[in-house]
């Protein structure tokens, strides 16, 4: 069994924010296993499917950024899921716009939702997927940049960006090892 999450915000006004990457892969995620987001358990939007007879529950956070890990810890609880099952996916402001980067563990950075995540579950040792953010261009405040709205002139970029997540955490759930996914979409 896998859990793929993908953090960000539940409101209508934070769709299309910089914040809410980790959501579009999700939803990604969701329809390149056929499954909608269908019902609502542990404080999150969830959707199912089956890889090889194995289930895959993709899920969405209802609880806000900031407090993901409540959501996410839950979720492990109640479906069992060790930290070689999870797989979380979130906007990085730490890396260049459009650039998708998987790595087996690590630390939260500069990441809120991830911080959360670590310090609810106690855990570490799990992949994630991140969704470079930064532009060079824009100079404000990385609290107002990560709540606004991606650029119209950005938007293909970051679908994509999105999408190669979304096909990376599919790869996870299907059993490739983490190494060859990392080849492979890491960048």
């Amino acid at each position: 069994m896998y859990l793929i999450v993908g953090l960000g915000n539940p409101e209508e006004k934070y769709a299309k924010t910089f914040h809410n990457m980790g959501f579009l892969a999700a939803a990604d995620a969701a329809e390149l296993l056929n499954a909608k987001f269908r019902k609502k358990e542990c404080e999150a939007s969830i959707a199912e499917a089956y890889v090889g007879g194995e289930k895959v529950v993709i899920a969405r956070p209802l609880t806000y950024m900031n407090a993901s890990g409540r959501a996410v810890r839950q979720l492990m609880a109640r479906y069992k899921i060790s930290p070689a099952e999870l797989v979380v996916i979130y906007d990085d402001y730490d890396l260049p716009k459009g650039h998708v980067r998987i790595r087996p563990s690590g630390s939260a950075g500069t990441h809120n939702g991830m911080r959360s995540v670590i310090a609810e579950t106690g855990l570490s040792e799990f992949a994630r997927i991140r969704i470079g953010i930064r532009d060079p261009e824009v100079d404000i405040p990385i609290i107002n940049y990560v709540l606004s709205d991606v650029r119209k002139e950005d938007r293909e970029l970051f679908c994509t960006a999105c999408r190669k997540a979304a096909e990376a955490a599919v790869s996870l759930a299907r059993g490739e090892r983490i190494d060859l996914v990392m080849g492979r979409y890491n960048g």
